[in-house]
């Protein structure tokens, strides 16, 4: 990409609107102060486009869903942590540990199986048949 190219596509009025999508390719194999310097790098006009919007929702989307995600494990792990404390007192560090690493359908079938437990011995047993 050249100074001359962006000069000649400045000049064609049709063509003039597309300096911000050749920038925004530009930036996949060229630094940004390098894209900068040759193009007018306008933000703006990128934000204005739809295909940010769009992107910019669909990030926001996944970044919702995942934190929705991340919460549910937790407090799941969090109240598991908490019976099985009641059931047999203070939890080994490890198991409180290996216990925040389950999945939230591991999490469930674990709470399911919290009242067949009648020791220490039954939960660490069921960590290790059910841990992937």
């Amino acid at each position: 990409m050249s100074t001359e190219a962006v000069i000649k596509l400045r000049e064609n009025e049709k063509l003039s609107d597309l300096e911000p999508l050749l920038s925004f390719f530009a930036s996949f194999v060229l630094e940004i102060p390098i894209v900068q310097q040759i193009m007018r790098w306008d933000m703006t006009v990128l934000r204005e486009s739809p295909w940010y919007n769009e992107i910019l929702k669909q990030g926001l989307q996944q970044g919702l869903q995942q934190g929705l995600q991340q919460g549910e494990q937790q407090g799941e792990a969090n109240l598991i942590i908490r019976l099985l404390s009641k059931q047999f007192g203070n939890l080994d560090i490890a198991i409180a540990s290996q216990i925040r690493q389950l999945s939230v359908s591991q999490l469930e079938t674990l709470g399911e199986s919290i009242f067949d437990f009648s020791a220490m011995a039954d939960l660490e047993n069921w960590l290790q048949q059910n841990i992937d």
